[in-house]
């Protein structure tokens, strides 16, 4: 049901999803050495429920940041301290606390007006990213692949929010194939909870109403950030037969529904689930494509089948360290 929700949210493009700070502590921990001396941009953020200008602006010092800049669409209020409403797209400068009480006070935070709407596409705010270093934020659901791709065109450092499901888009599967991109850390048990104005278009279940929360199980963060836990193996502990690992009809390669059943001692390809990135370490599995798009897939194009029945996405791996029983 999360993940029906999150492709009608897509689809009718809903994307305004506003991640808890305790979410963005947690996820950031793994990369704080890489933030002194930078300047961050969060370009999809309303400061005033943005949890990620909130983490910047009041950690500015502890990650030893050069500089914040936050934009806001014009649909939300161009005053960060108060509730007048206007449909002006402003863009925020923090440059770290000046008087001493550690706190980001409105008269520390350059508050500036766009031209045009605050989208990130547009002429003044692609000059505001050729400022940054880093990008941090949760930009819109609708339109990860373009977002993707302007952060690649710039050669930006990033760590966003985005859709498991965005692993299987051609454009987003062939950089993660080339190392240009991978998943981060994740969420706890692999469920993430937004905030959202449109929290009644959800089912119970998905929405909690005591916690105005919406739950979605198939959300990651994106990062071309390294850290520690992707350069950690994964521990395998299972032995490879021909009964417990079908081969495709359509592809030499044996398919393996989990992650944790990948065989220790076979030399062959292997299709596993998207959720293998969660354990990806490039030192030990080569990535040879995903299913549909492997160039030499005599159904181009189309997923693989066993007995004749087309299998979920897979994605093409080799072991680089087999062991022998």
């Amino acid at each position: 049901m999360a993940n029906e929700n999150l492709h009608k949210a897509n689809k009718a493009k809903n994307d305004e999803f506003y991640t808890q700070l305790s979410d963005i502590e947690k996820e950031l921990r793994h990369y704080k050495q890489q933030f002194k001396g930078k300047t961050v941009l969060c370009n999809c953020d309303d400061p005033r429920v943005s949890n990620f200008f909130h983490y910047f602006s009041y950690n500015f010092d502890v990650l030893g940041l050069k500089k914040l800049i936050a934009t806001c669409y014009k649909n939300q209020d161009a005053d960060l301290f108060s509730e007048n409403k206007s449909e002006q797209a402003i863009y925020l400068e923090y440059y770290g606390d000046k008087n001493g009480n550690n706190v980001p006070n409105p008269e520390e935070i350059g508050i500036k007006p766009l031209k045009g709407d605050g989208d990130f596409r547009s002429k003044e705010c692609i000059e505001l990213l050729e400022q940054a270093d880093i990008v941090v934020t949760n930009p819109p659901f609708s339109l990860f692949r373009e977002y993707v791709a302007q952060l690649v065109e710039y050669d930006k450092k990033f760590l966003i929010i985005g859709s498991k499901n965005s692993i299987t888009y051609k454009e987003i599967f062939k950089l993660i194939k080339e190392n240009k991109i991978w998943l981060g850390n994740g969420f706890d048990n692999g469920n993430a909870y937004f905030r959202t104005p449109y929290a009644n278009n959800y089912a119970e279940g998905v929405y909690n109403a005591e916690t105005g929360l919406v739950k979605f199980r198939n959300v990651g963060w994106f990062t071309n950030m390294d850290f520690s836990k992707r350069h950690e193996d994964l521990i395998l502990y299972k032995t490879y037969n021909s009964e417990e690992y079908p081969k495709y009809d359509n592809y030499d390669a044996i398919n393996i529904d989990k992650t944790a059943d990948i065989p220790m001692n076979y030399d062959g390809y292997m299709g596993v689930p998207i959720t293998f990135l969660d354990k990806f370490n490039p030192e030990q599995f080569e990535i040879k494509g995903i299913d549909r798009y492997v160039e030499d897939n005599p159904t181009f194009g189309h997923r693989f089948t066993i007995n004749g029945k087309e299998i979920y996405a897979r994605i093409l791996i080799k072991n680089k360290r087999i062991r022998e029983e």
